[in-house]
């Protein structure tokens, strides 16, 4: 039992978890945003501290990773913590390591970052923060893996916010790894209360619901704007008159949650006239800006600072992180009042406050518009409401005339959506499980996955259907004769029919061309119409002929046949659903095997370098470096190659006025060649990993490296700050991975090597 105690009374299912984990147990925590979820995991840290044992702490993000280090580096000690993302390693033996979980799920593939014995040694409690990530469509999967890959000497503490499936993961969890218990619980520390800004009253914000839980029948639904002199009509500022209305009623701070990074910024612009902070506040903000500008000079002429001073900022991935990072500090100190984000700040970062303001409960994804789900409704509102501070959390929903109040009032009053198995074999999955198991022990895995465990939810449907057909099937065989003749009897029956009606047919014809010509019958004719009335006497002879229920039975045998038919494909269709997961692995084996990088189920040399590799198509970056397609290049030329192969398509009008390098140019075109024969491979194997060729950063990535500044890399395109740093932060990601992965040559390793050097200087080197 531990000995440590906190300096408050926990709630009742932290007190659960807790008692849990001491008694050998995992646990699933699932709880609503700001309930107090990471006290669970900070008892576990207290238990491996005080018996030397060790314990990971895992989140889906790297900001969120290095504000964990900090924040446990303050708490437990700096030489107590370390920290391990894609590019940072610091103090990796510590005894709490806090890390992304792409990190940890690279390490139970005991690959290139060590063995698995090695990488888990003392290794007692792993902490999977943010687990409903596996609903992430590009990387759930990682979560996936981890909790399958995870040895059982391990305890797993699973913390998630709350979704309708907690009970199946734990099932899942519990038959995959070990005992695992689940705590559920929708107790927030402080509630929320929702509101609703209405455009027709401007100066206010009404309760959404009645004390009943009904809507509010003061709120009127914003009216469209259908003719051209109805645009023209000067527009309310909506979002100053929100703002406005929060600081009037002591609401403030608020995350103003938006969909689109442009529209935070010009969302941030539209309050400039408001003054969120007093005199003193101001002060405080400028001081704190002027020691962080000290540090950080690039972010002297950053054209938001007008605003900090307003007590507002914008919060997206298009501005530089150094940037964020000072937003958020003054955030956590109270000195902004408003931070216009997109939906990203909902992910856990730690940024507390009184409300939240939703901007619209659609938003633009690539195939279109679509109303939000209740969890990332549950996620955006789940952070109004600072424990210890507020009584109460406020929820501000805007109106808009392409919602109605009655769908909004319906979002809120949903449950939250459940997780759904976003788990996905790729080529390095296949390599590192063939590595290490043979081709049953890997099916095996791959049908532990909470994928093929819930593949019930998706199979309901079909087995629903084969249901209802088995039903009409089973009553189709259950006619029962009244003369007890069979189903063959009566196609006899039928057979001799369709003989007799054709053959009466033909007879009539010839009697009728005969008469017209005054002819007798000849013998043959004659013939014809003996054996055509033998055959009526014959259909007399069935007891079809004169059976009531005969329409009604050659009506069930054709239903019987249609519904066979259906009920066959069907259980195909359930099979191949059954094993898609599997079907996804030997698909993907099927093209290794095609390149030379498996042999008798076995990675080649080939194979076990492509196992190291981490990006979208492992097999497009293994055979780039073996076709030796990139020796030969400066580092700044290495950069741009393998920018191009990591940018994904873009949706640009403006391209970078500067072209890329002839040398690159080339390069380029041989690179084309490889992806023309995978993606031949990957047709004829039914795969859709992608594979990218867009040089869009690749000028601005070597003149940076040959010495531009950064102003002049931002004049050359019409795109955020934070995304080119994000790209060539990715292409760093893939040059490191060059220097550490097998069958690497040494010039390529030493390239890269200065590559990275040149790309990483402020601002690219700030997290």
């Amino acid at each position: 039992m531990s000995k440590y105690t906190f300096p408050f009374e926990l709630d009742d299912f932290q007190k659960e978890a807790c008692e849990h984990i001491d008694n050998g147990k995992s646990v699933v925590v699932c709880a609503p945003t700001g309930a107090g979820k990471t006290v669970i995991a900070e008892h576990a840290i207290h238990r491996a501290l005080e018996q030397g044992h060790r314990v990971f702490y895992t989140t889906p993000l790297k900001a969120l990773s290095n504000q964990k280090f900090n924040d446990f580096g303050s708490k437990y000690g700096v030489n107590n913590v370390g920290l391990l993302t894609g590019d940072t390693s610091i103090n990796r033996d510590a005894q709490i390591v806090i890390m992304t979980t792409e990190v940890f799920r690279n390490m139970l593939y005991g690959t290139n970052l060590g063995s698995v014995a090695d990488n888990l040694q003392n290794v007692r409690h792993v902490v999977l923060d943010e687990v409903h990530y596996m609903n992430d469509e590009q990387r759930g999967t990682v979560w996936e893996e981890s909790i399958i890959y995870c040895p059982t000497t391990v305890q797993i503490i699973a913390l998630s916010a709350t979704v309708a499936n907690a009970a199946q993961l734990t099932d899942w969890i519990n038959t995959v790894h070990s005992r695992t218990e689940i705590v559920n619980t929708d107790f927030r520390p402080v509630p929320l209360k929702f509101y609703y800004f209405d455009s027709s009253q401007p100066d206010t914000i009404l309760p959404l619901l009645t004390p009943s839980g009904q809507l509010n029948s003061k709120i009127r639904a914003e009216k469209r704007v259908f003719h051209q002199q109805d645009r023209k009509k000067p527009q309310r500022n909506i979002v100053r008159d929100v703002v406005r209305n929060l600081h009037e009623k002591d609401m403030l701070p608020a995350i103003y949650f938006t969909f689109s990074r442009k529209k935070c910024d010009e969302q941030m612009e539209k309050c400039s006239s408001l003054m969120l902070v007093t005199p003193d506040e101001q002060k405080q903000i400028k001081q704190i800006m002027d020691e962080y500008l000290l540090e950080n000079d690039y972010l002297a002429k950053n054209k938001h600072i007008q605003y900090l001073l307003n007590g507002t900022a914008s919060h997206h991935a298009g501005l530089l992180p150094g940037w964020k990072v000072l937003v958020e500090k003054l955030f956590q100190k109270g000195l902004i009042k408003a931070v216009f984000a997109t939906e990203t700040l909902a992910a856990g970062i730690n940024m507390p406050a009184r409300s939240t303001v939703i901007s619209s409960i659609s938003k633009r994804t690539d195939n279109g518009h679509r109303t939000l789900t209740a969890s990332e409704f549950l996620q955006m509102s789940g952070r109004a409401g600072r424990r210890g501070m507020d009584e109460v959390g406020y929820v501000t929903i805007v109106g808009t005339a392409f919602q109605t109040p009655e769908d909004v009032a319906e979002l809120v009053l949903s449950a939250p959506n459940p997780l759904e198995s976003k788990f996905a074999p790729s080529y390095s999955m296949v390599l590192n499980l063939l590595q290490r198991f043979s081709l049953d022990e890997a099916k095996e895995l791959i049908l532990k996955s909470f994928g093929y465990f819930s593949s019930s939810s998706r199979l309901t449907p079909l087995l629903h259907q084969q249901s209802i057909n088995q039903k009409i099937i089973d009553e189709m065989e259950q006619f029962k004769c009244p003369y007890k003749l069979t189903n063959q009897d009566m196609f006899d029956y039928n057979k001799t029919k369709e003989i007799y009606v054709e053959n009466r047919r033909i007879f009539k014809t010839i009697q009728k061309q005969e008469r017209e010509k005054n002819r007798q019958l000849n013998p043959d004719a004659v013939d014809f119409g003996r054996k055509t009335r033998e055959m009526l006497e014959k259909m007399h002879s069935y007891r079809c002929d004169i059976c009531k229920l005969y329409r009604k039975h050659i009506k069930d045998v054709e239903v019987l046949e249609r519904y066979t038919i259906k009920q066959n494909k069907l259980a195909k269709d359930i099979e191949q659903e059954k094993d898609y997961f599997w079907n996804r692995f030997l698909a993907h084996r099927s093209v290794l095997t095609e390149f030379g990088y498996l042999v008798d189920d076995y990675p080649t040399d080939k194979g076990v370098m492509t196992s190291q590799i981490r990006a979208e198509n492992e097999l497009f970056i293994a055979e780039i470096v073996l076709s030796n397609i990139l020796e030969g290049l400066t580092p700044a030329e290495l950069a741009s190659v393998v920018c191009a192969i990591t940018t994904e398509d873009l949706r640009a009008d403006i391209y970078p006025q500067i072209p890329i390098s002839q040398a690159v140019r080339k390069k380029l075109n041989l690179i084309k060649n490889v992806k023309r024969s995978i993606e031949k491979s990957q047709r004829d194997n039914n795969i859709e990993t992608p594979m990218y060729i867009n040089a869009y950063y690749s000028s601005m990535i070597e003149m940076w490296i040959n010495g531009a500044e950064w102003e002049t890399i931002l004049e050359q395109v019409d795109k955020g700050e934070g995304d080119i740093v994000r790209i060539f932060k990715r292409s760093v990601d893939v040059l490191r991975q060059l220097c550490c992965i097998n069958n690497v040559p040494e010039d390529i390793v030493y390239t890269a090597r200065e590559a990275i050097i040149g790309i990483l200087r402020a601002p690219i080197n700030i997290d």
